[in-house]
């Protein structure tokens, strides 16, 4: 089973509101929990363990999710709607999408969420200046973590 037929699985499992599923298909097992992670291990191999890395089993569809928005007093928090790299450029070497003190736009693109080889480009989704930025290049980051805190204009 390749990354393909899993990101579609669970697009699958998404759209039909299925909290788990198990899979057994010759020596691969998919094992699939909503609001968990999705792990896949060779069993029957005596060769090292397999994993993929863990995904949260939110919508993984085409369109990367929109980002968790919180508020506080003026301040917005963008959280991170998935599981992945945190990558604050398009390209090593590139300049950052924004920076602290950068005002945005909405739907500009803030930084890069990659999940399972798909770069992922969270967006804006007020208008505002940044006023921190919690998470370093090259991070890994959580379903739900703040990645950005913005000023709302």
């Amino acid at each position: 089973m390749n990354q393909k037929e899993i990101k579609e699985l669970i697009e699958f499992l998404v759209e039909k509101d299925i909290a788990e599923f198990e899979l057994e298909r010759g020596d691969v097992k998919v094992r699939i929990k909503r609001g968990n992670v999705v792990a896949v291990s060779h069993v029957a191999s005596p060769a090292p363990v397999a994993h993929v890395a863990p995904v949260a089993a939110a919508p993984v569809a085409h369109a990367p999710a929109a980002p968790a928005v919180e508020s506080e007093a003026g301040i917005e928090t963008i959280k991170s709607p998935i599981v992945g790299t945190f990558y604050e450029s398009s390209s090593p070497g590139a300049p950052a999408f924004v920076k602290q003190g950068d005002t945005v736009a909405v739907g500009q693109v803030l930084c890069i969420v990659e999940a399972m080889k798909l770069m992922n480009e969270i967006e804006s989704e007020s208008a505002g200046q940044i006023v921190k930025v919690l998470v370093a290049n090259g991070q890994p980051v959580e379903y739900g973590q703040p990645l950005f805190k913005i000023r709302v204009q």
